[in-house]
């Protein structure tokens, strides 16, 4: 397929400042579904001593949560076009609401089926938010500040993700469950029931967060978001194919690698802190640690939000990938509070790496925005596919030395930081 330059699409004129209060507002969805995804690394753990599943099967979670993302996002970006970027919203909201209100039938029955089928409600209205909300804040305001705007939202969303992990710890890890070994020696009744209450510790968070949801749907329904035409795609517009622009493709791989890099951490570090050599310490105290990774990436966007107000984007992002990259083979070469530390350090530098792919992949799409949201926020997938073939692997190699796919990931990324962004020519197809 040859390369061609063209003209960007014809777009208004962005605004030359921030319209802080749609920002402020906008930043509590962005906290919502950051704890949201966070809690999967507190059910991983805990669904898995229940069903009495291998890494593999546990990371169905994952797999069914970030799959959502793949299937909806282009659905997501069409409705956007039909009904703007608010409604949108307001819809991703509700949506959410009742997946999370899914979980107390599954808990109640139990069935990790029917925990995969409520995650998989979830995380649809959490990609139409992601699709919506996002693009939304990086052109709220001046082009310029785009990858700054964006970060300082993410720290909000990484808010989100360290206050989940303790509080999943206190409400849902709050018993200690059985080893394998007790649970063959329960009779079928007893592990029902066994399980049934195990399985109801979900029940009391997921219907408080079922409410916060919808009451936060009617807030964003009620407030007044200004219009943004100049990322607003209008029906007497010619039809332009997003995937055309390379950056963008480029830039959904690199969502696909960073989402799987940090899931797959995220999602084995309880187990992970568990083990003998590494941490040796409770699922507990495990889970509380849990916070300190997602902690990182929330002091990183606040930084970063300063730093890249003043660096290139692809600088800072390139930079971010090196240490990440470091920081994961210190963790697999090494053992003890070295191993733990170091994998823990890297939530600091994940922390600025999607929002700076984001606002590198949609740069220069004006009213095809809407539609190269969906395609990258559609690549979040790699958070399925990529900590299942970790589970995989870990099954053969352990835990540890299962790490190297996130190695593999951050060195994409570094690729994409230092030339992919930058290859803005279309593709003629």
């Amino acid at each position: 397929m040859p390369a061609t330059n063209i003209d960007s699409p014809q777009t208004p004129a962005a605004p030359n400042s921030t319209d802080k209060a749609a920002l402020s507002v906008l930043t509590t969805l962005f906290f919502m579904w950051g704890f949201l995804t966070a809690l999967n690394d507190i059910l991983v753990p805990h669904l898995k001593g229940i069903f009495e599943l291998n890494y593999a099967e546990v990371m169905l979670v994952q797999f069914a949560f970030f799959s959502a993302y793949f299937i909806f996002s282009i659905p997501s970006g069409k409705l956007i076009d039909s009904i703007g970027y608010k409604r949108a919203m307001v819809a991703g909201l509700a949506t959410m609401g009742l997946g999370s209100l899914l979980f107390i039938p599954a808990a109640s029955v139990p069935s990790f089926p029917l925990f995969l089928a409520a995650l998989i409600t979830l995380a649809a209205g959490i990609t139409c938010l992601q699709v919506a909300a996002n693009p939304y804040v990086a052109v709220l305001g001046p082009p310029s500040t785009a990858s700054s705007r964006l970060n300082l939202t993410q720290a909000f969303n990484s808010l989100g993700t360290t206050i989940a992990p303790f509080f999943g710890s206190l409400l849902i890890l709050s018993h200690t469950t059985k080893s394998a070994s007790d649970l063959r020696l329960l009779s079928p009744e007893a592990l029902h029931l066994y399980r049934i209450q195990e399985a109801s510790s979900v029940k009391l968070p997921y219907f408080g967060l079922a409410l916060a949801l919808i009451a936060l749907a009617g807030v964003i329904a009620s407030f007044r978001l200004p219009p943004i035409p100049q990322a607003e795609r209008h029906s007497n517009e010619p039809a332009r194919h997003v995937l055309r622009y390379r950056h963008l493709v480029l830039g959904a791989v690199g969502i696909f690698a960073y989402v799987g890099a940090e899931v797959s951490i995220g999602s084995f570090l309880v187990i992970y802190f568990v083990q003998p050599q590494i941490g040796n310490v409770s699922v507990q105290t495990a889970a509380r640690l849990v916070s300190f990774y997602w902690g990182g990436a929330m002091v990183g966007r606040f930084i970063g939000s300063a730093i890249l107000q003043k660096v290139k984007t692809g600088t800072v992002l390139g930079i971010a990938a090196i240490a990440a990259c470091l920081l994961v083979c210190t963790s697999i070469l090494t053992s003890g509070h070295p191993a733990m530390v170091s994998i823990l350090l890297v939530g600091l530098f994940n922390s600025i790496m999607f929002p700076s792919i984001f606002t590198l992949g949609i740069a220069g799409l004006g009213p095809l925005t809407g539609d190269g949201s969906g395609v990258l926020v559609m690549a979040i997938v790699g958070g399925a596919v990529i900590p299942l073939l970790e589970g995989v692997l870990a099954d053969h190699v352990g835990i540890q030395h299962a790490f190297v796919l996130p190695v593999l990931c951050y060195l994409y990324i570094l690729y994409y930081a230092v030339k992919g962004s930058h290859s803005r020519d279309a593709i003629t197809i």
